[in-house]
């Protein structure tokens, strides 16, 4: 036989197998598909059912990348994700065009001044540069991209040591803060230890912020990176309670003696879900084990409150306690339900003498890295709602400036953030925009353990993927961006800080065209 021959034939067999291998896998599923009696869909449209069930399955992917308006996305935009991606990692924030905004839409709009204030007017520390990483483009094709890392000098854009804003200035150790904004409440074990590091390395070096532990406890990814931090406590007592799951003052004292603890932080709610916290088992590694006090790969479920205080009385009388133990500041975390909280809550501060040092108030849209959908889409006000809600009742009671206030829900840009200091906060708290610039995707499998980009995960597969000497520059050119903004919208409203924001220096604009000031909204 030729070898003509023998290569015809080989190429007869491989052409037969192309056809007849699709041919029995298709003929395979049908017959499993027909057999089976869970699917409705696959028994009736055997194969043809499996299609639908992929385009479901790839559904988020597709409107996320391909079908969704710039603008429309949740919860949050790809124009938000950008606002986010590019000044962690180009550090800038020029658009170029025009605003992607609706201006037809209802919303507030910051109050600019007739005549603004000029750079060097501000009153902002910029004596001490950062030293820092940022990408430059060096191409940008539809099949190329190439870029490269630089080396900059950034300024820090921080309050002056004479603005800052003080937690507990009657406290043995005061929190002198001066950025107004710092990252929110996520625990070592909803996230992994590559991006906690990231996280605390990026804001360690853009100095003056803080990072919240979360109420997983203290961990040395926390730690790793020098920034200050807000340790906070939630239902669960991870790492503040002895053998018998009782919470110790010991171990309080033990937390207050490291230097980077400035504050701890009692969590009472959550937005995005008023109860104890979650995580599942399969996060539950050795390591975040010890730290937790808890078993090894064992789905934690935290109580839904304390059970050392169940009214106001009871948790100001431990408020008290852990203060005089450990000498720093004592905040709550909160989410309002409705005015007569806000207005129980001021009123027994003004009645006692007593009470938190700052109150950390989150919205209703706040993020998570699981909680049920009933608890985060209904329950708990959102934030802008509830930040007038809790000044107004502490500004009526005579004890506002006895508290601060930390304000956290979806203020991921500086123009967010103003609003909200307008509106009463005194700083600004941001999760899910931190997450994002170490790497989140937004791919919404937080609570599964298979985050794509190594962020929510303790699979060190998965984390493997979150380089923390690379990410650690996104985290701090984001949020010195932030702080840069926030000074540059205070010059347009006509202040020479962002600490000077008020109600006076925003507006609300409903669907029709109309424009209330805050005053006229809350009478409305």
């Amino acid at each position: 036989m030729s070898w003509t021959s023998i290569l015809a034939i080989v190429l007869l067999v491989i052409i037969a197998l192309v056809i007849l291998i699709p041919v029995v896998i298709v003929g395979m599923f049908f017959i499993r598909d027909r057999k089976q009696n869970q699917h409705a869909i696959l028994r009736n449209f055997p194969v043809l059912g499996r299609v639908r069930y992929l385009t479901e399955k790839i559904g988020p992917e597709l409107r996320q990348y391909l079908f969704d308006d710039d603008n429309k996305g949740k919860p949050f935009s790809r124009e938000d994700f950008l606002h986010i991606v590019l000044p962690g990692k180009y550090l800038g924030s020029v658009i170029s065009f025009g605003s992607k905004r609706d201006f037809e839409d209802k919303g507030f709009y910051i109050r600019n001044a007739m005549f603004t204030k000029q750079v060097d007017e501000m009153r902002v520390d910029n004596s001490n540069v950062i030293e820092s990483q940022k990408y430059v483009m060096d191409e940008d094709t539809l099949f190329a991209r190439k870029e490269h890392a630089e080396t900059v000098k950034v300024k820090p854009w921080l309050l002056p040591a004479d603005d800052a804003v003080i937690l507990g200035p009657n406290c043995r150790e005061p929190f002198h803060v001066r950025s107004m904004v710092g990252q929110s409440a996520m625990s070592y074990g909803a996230l992994g230890k590559n991006a906690i590091t990231a996280l605390s390395k990026g804001i360690g070096m853009a100095e003056g912020s803080w990072m919240n532990t979360g109420e997983g406890g203290v961990s040395p990814h926390h730690l790793a990176g020098g920034a200050d931090l807000i340790a906070q406590i939630g239902s669960g007592l991870f790492g503040y309670r002895d053998a018998a799951g009782e919470f110790s003052f010991e171990k309080l004292k033990e937390k207050a003696a490291i230097p980077q603890v400035k504050a701890f932080e009692l969590k009472l709610a959550q937005g995005a879900k008023t109860r104890g916290g979650h995580v599942e088992g399969d996060k539950v590694t050795p390591e975040i084990a010890e730290i937790r006090g808890v078993e090894v790969g064992k789905t934690i479920n935290s109580p839904n409150r304390f059970h050392q205080f169940n009214d106001l009385h009871t948790l100001f009388d431990f408020i008290e306690k852990m203060r005089n133990e450990a000498g720093l500041p004592v905040g709550i975390k909160i989410v309002l339900g409705a005015p007569e909280d806000a207005d129980d809550l001021a009123r027994y501060m003004k009645e006692t003498g007593k009470g938190p040092d700052f109150i950390t108030l989150d919205g209703g849209e706040g993020g998570t890295g699981a909680t049920f959908q009933d608890l985060a889409d209904s329950v708990g006000l959102p934030l802008h709602s509830a930040i007038v809600l809790l000044n107004d009742a502490l500004e009526k009671h005579g004890v506002r400036d006895r508290v601060k206030i930390i304000a956290s829900g979806k203020l991921i840009t500086a123009d967010k953030a103003a609003v909200v200091l307008a509106l009463g906060a005194d700083l600004i708290n941001i999760a899910r925009g931190f997450m994002i610039s170490v790497g989140c995707i937004m791919a919404q499998k937080c609570s599964s353990n298979e985050c794509p980009a190594g962020v929510a995960t303790t699979d060190p597969k998965r984390q493997n993927g979150l380089v923390i000497e690379e990410k650690k520059f996104r985290v701090t050119n984001y949020i010195i961006n932030l702080r840069e903004g926030l000074f540059r919208v205070a010059a347009a409203a006509g202040i020479d800080s962002p600490t000077k924001f008020n109600d006076d220096h925003i507006v609300f604009k409903d669907g029709e065209g109309r424009v209330y000031s805050v005053e006229n909204l809350k009478a409305k």
